[in-house]
């Protein structure tokens, strides 16, 4: 089976990230079958048998896995060292553990830390003859940020509350969602944090939040997600993910 390996921070960016990967996948391959994709196509963590795995637990899934990898050295930041390292991890597991693994997908919130971004490039560049494309989906600011793109109200109730923070944010939140730069939950300054607004336009639902994901036109989430690195990473999921479908 055909893996392509997940790196996010959380569980909800797992979720976002695939469904999003899934829909591109089936609108860009018009011969594909939703119900073909896991004949085609998995979703997978660095450990087996799971769908994604976390930054914070790389060292650990690392130690625990018995294989030994080299040394890194030469990335700069954190970010750019823990990329490389799983790279690196990537590269043994396909030697020594005979895994399809065909892709990597790095998911981070930028938290007004462009330095993220830089340092993850620079180790795909460096990493690019890998036998595995290398995928980036870099939120500006924050993956609620991704998810505000694709909002649209659903009934008068959400069209009045989108309107309320309109009047007092002064900008369209779900077209601008990277005009909400602050991560405050302070009463002056929580209208600008997109996890606040996200809450209130949702009313902290999990099912309405991923509906933005879901059922939002992909045109539209593309249009609306130039500013906040969502088109970014739908452009690289067409223009690699979709490769490996066609070279089955």
């Amino acid at each position: 089976m055909n893996e392509c390996i997940v790196i996010v921070e959380s569980k909800a960016d797992a979720r976002t990230a695939t469904k999003l990967g899934d829909r591109l996948l089936l609108e860009k391959v018009d011969w594909l079958e939703e119900e073909q994709l896991q004949d085609f196509f998995q979703w997978s963590g660095l450990e087996e048998n799971i769908e994604y795995s976390c930054w914070k637990d790389i060292k650990r899934i690392i130690e625990n896995s018995g294989v030994k990898i080299p040394k890194t050295r030469g990335a700069k930041g954190a970010d750019g060292a823990a990329a490389k390292k799983i790279l690196k991890f990537v590269s043994c597991l396909q030697k020594t553990r005979q895994r399809q693994i065909k892709a990597v997908v790095f998911i981070r919130d930028l938290d007004d830390q462009p330095e993220r971004k830089e340092s993850i490039e620079k180790v795909r560049s460096e990493y690019s003859d890998r036998q595995f494309k290398i995928v980036m989906g870099m939120a500006n600011r924050n993956r609620e940020a991704w998810v505000l793109n694709g909002f649209i109200p659903l009934d008068k109730s959400e069209a009045k509350i989108l309107e309320e923070i309109k009047s007092e944010l002064k900008f369209d939140p779900c077209e601008e969602s990277h005009r909400l730069c602050s991560n405050s939950k302070e009463e002056t300054k929580r209208m600008r944090n997109p996890k606040i607004v996200l809450e209130k336009l949702t009313r902290g639902e999990f099912e309405r939040e991923r509906k933005c994901w879901e059922e939002t036109s992909l045109e539209t989430l593309q249009k609306r997600g130039v500013s906040t690195g969502l088109t970014d990473y739908m452009n690289e999921v067409e223009n690699q993910l979709t490769s490996i479908i066609f070279h089955c």
